[in-house]
């Protein structure tokens, strides 16, 4: 894996973390909704994420704001977002920060 590779991944994850549930305090990442990022050789980017729960209101305005921010990464052709209720998400995917932000800790 090059440099040039894993730097394109962690600007993503540094996008990823200024998205947020418009109910919820707490970005996406960090509240363990993106459950994997792909980045191909073209610089594809394929992403697997979840919502906190599946009849969530504000589902499409968390997947195009995803969408928006990773596109907004230098380098990034494209971006395909896959959303995925298996594994269900619970408050155990959190970060720790993300559990003492919501007083779960």
């Amino acid at each position: 894996m090059n440099n040039e590779f894993l730097h394109t991944e962690e600007a993503i994850v540094v996008m990823l973390k200024t998205v947020y549930d418009p109910e919820i305090p707490v970005n996406v990442y960090d509240l363990g909704l993106i459950y994997k990022v792909d980045v191909d050789e073209d610089k594809n980017v394929r992403i697997d994420m979840t919502l906190t729960a599946p009849n969530c209101p504000a589902a499409d305005f968390i997947m195009e704001d995803v969408r928006m921010k990773v596109e907004s990464v230098e380098g990034v052709k494209s971006v395909g977002i896959n959303l995925v209720f298996e594994p269900e998400w619970n408050k155990d995917m959190m970060t720790e920060e993300a559990k003492l932000e919501l007083g779960f800790l």
